[in-house]
C-alpha cells in the first residue's frame, strides 16, 4: 500500500501562492485577448468590409490554432515539460494583438487571430501543469484559482472592447499588447520557478 507524505514523515511541499496568483493573472490576460477578438468583429467588419465568410474564417483560424493545437502541446509537455514555453506563448499573443491593431489587409487580421490562438494553445496546458506543481497538494484550490483568472478574463474582454476599442478605434487594440508583454515577463519568472522544481 502506498504511503502518503504525512505517513512517512516527509515534508509536504508548501503551496506556492505567488506562483498560483501569477498564473491566474496571466490566464486572465490570455483570455481577455481571446474574448476581445470576437467582441471587435463588428468594428473589423465595418472597417474592412468583411463578409460573413471572412468573419467565419477569422473565428476558424483562431479556434483551430487555440483548440486543435492545445492537446498536441499538452501531450508534448507531459512527456517533456517546457515551463520556458509559457512566455513564448504570451509573446505569440503579443505579436497577434499588434497585428490586429496595425493590420492594413485581411490576411494580417487572420494572421493576428491565429497567433493569439497559438499563444492560447501554448499557454493553457503548461500553465495548468505548473499550477498543479505549485498547488502543494491543494489541487482543487489551485485549479479554481487558475480558472478564476480565465473566467474573469473572458468577461473582461468584451467590456474593454466596448469602453476602449470602440470609442478609440482599432489602433487602441495595441494597448492590450502592453498587458501581454507584462504577462510574458511574469511567465518568465514562473518558468524560472518551475524549472527549479
Amino acid at each position: 500500500m502506498a504511503m502518503t507524505r504525512q505517513q512517512t514523515g516527509a515534508p509536504a511541499q508548501a503551496t506556492a501562492w505567488l506562483v498560483l496568483w501569477s498564473i491566474s493573472i496571466c490566464h486572465m490576460i490570455n483570455d481577455v485577448m481571446q474574448s476581445m477578438l470576437s467582441s471587435i468583429y463588428p468594428l473589423l467588419q465595418a472597417e474592412f468590409s468583411l463578409d460573413y465568410t471572412q468573419i467565419g474564417l477569422l473565428t476558424a483560424g483562431f479556434q483551430i490554432t487555440a483548440s486543435l493545437l492545445q492537446p498536441v502541446v499538452g501531450s508534448v509537455t507531459d512527456r517533456h515539460p517546457q515551463p520556458r514555453s509559457l512566455p513564448l506563448g504570451m509573446a505569440s499573443t503579443f505579436v497577434g494583438v499588434i497585428l490586429l491593431a496595425t493590420a492594413h489587409q485581411y490576411s494580417m487580421l487572420l494572421a493576428g487571430a491565429m497567433l493569439i490562438g497559438i499563444g492560447s494553445a501554448v499557454f493553457h496546458p503548461e500553465s495548468s501543469r505548473v499550477a498543479r506543481i505549485a498547488s502543494g497538494g491543494r489541487f482543487g484550490t489551485a485549479q479554481s484559482l487558475f480558472q478564476l483568472g480565465g473566467n474573469f478574463g473572458q468577461s473582461l474582454g468584451p467590456l474593454l472592447a466596448a469602453f476602449v476599442v470602440v470609442p478609440l478605434g482599432r489602433p487602441s487594440v495595441a494597448w492590450f499588447a502592453v498587458a501581454a508583454a507584462l504577462g510574458a515577463a511574469v511567465l518568465w519568472r514562473v518558468g524560472d520557478w518551475a524549472e527549479g522544481q
